[in-house]
């Protein structure tokens, strides 16, 4: 029971945080109100000329039969940390074209498989599944505390771990 007890305390903090920096960028959303809302398309805002998956398990199928490496993307439209991710995501062009080789697929609700919160349910967060349906946690960001977790500032680093996921697959295949 105490398990629980620390999973749900964690995910309160989450909230908390992600709760006190919408706060802080309250007085931005006027803006936002201002512009029409665009209908909403797989990509969420991470990549409109992507292609995107619409469930986990076909992503799952589509790696697996395509023989290409999923990239997962936990988010939620409410999250100023997922927000912040997404902007230097969608706009990073490398990244975009890198993104052509992967399955891809971004949630804003956590799926039943544990194997997809190796250490947490937290977003934003991103994890690399080989073809062989493995989750890779060794591709990892830079956060002890958060493994699959990146902030704006790490895109870089997110660049280097989608080159890896697709390098690894090379050798081992």
């Amino acid at each position: 029971a105490m398990e629980k007890s620390y999973v749900s305390l964690f995910l309160l903090l989450i909230v908390i945080s992600c709760a006190l920096a919408k706060d802080a960028g309250k007085k931005d959303s006027k803006d936002a109100m201002a512009k029409p809302k665009l209908p909403q398309t797989l990509s969420r805002g991470w990549g409109d000329q992507l292609i995107w998956t619409q469930t986990y398990e076909e992503a799952l199928f589509r790696a697996k039969h395509s023989q290409k490496p999923l990239m997962i993307i936990h988010h939620l439209e409410d999250c100023p940390h997922s927000q912040a991710l997404k902007k230097v995501f969608a706009e990073h062009k490398d990244i975009q074209k890198l993104a052509e080789k992967f399955i891809l697929l971004n949630l804003v609700y956590e799926t039943t498989d544990k194997n997809l919160a190796p250490d947490g349910q937290y977003v934003p967060r991103v994890l690399f599944i080989d073809p062989s349906l493995t989750v890779r946690a060794d591709i990892t960001g830079r956060y002890s505390n958060r493994l699959y977790a990146y902030e704006p500032s790490d895109i870089a680093l997110l660049y280097s771990n989608m080159q890896k996921a697709l390098k690894l697959l090379k050798t081992e295949l």
